[in-house]
């Protein structure tokens, strides 16, 4: 995803903006500002090979800044997870 020239980069909490929830839809997961495609789509989409690029082709109201507010959320929701081994007492 790249920027064009003169174009300032947002911030995070900018970015984050564009992430809502609506209950009516999803279920309420996290969506696109407001709209019926789901934070974890478009993470699915990029994990699969997909280019920023094709997903916005796929989409026509679809900004770049949305996609990169879906990464920018899941590196806060992970930055925020723990792992604690399991200790087996015998």
């Amino acid at each position: 995803m790249r920027m064009d020239a003169g174009m300032k980069p947002l911030n995070e909490d900018t970015l984050l903006s564009r992430i809502t929830t609506n209950p009516d839809i999803f279920g309420g997961k996290p969506i696109i500002r407001g709209r019926r495609l789901a934070v974890e789509h478009v993470l699915g989409m990029l994990a699969a090979g997909d280019s920023p690029e094709i997903i916005l082709e796929g989409y026509a109201w679809l900004e770049p800044e949305d996609i990169q507010a879906c990464l920018v959320y899941a590196r806060r929701i992970i930055a925020r997870e723990r792992i604690e081994p399991l200790r087996m007492i015998s």
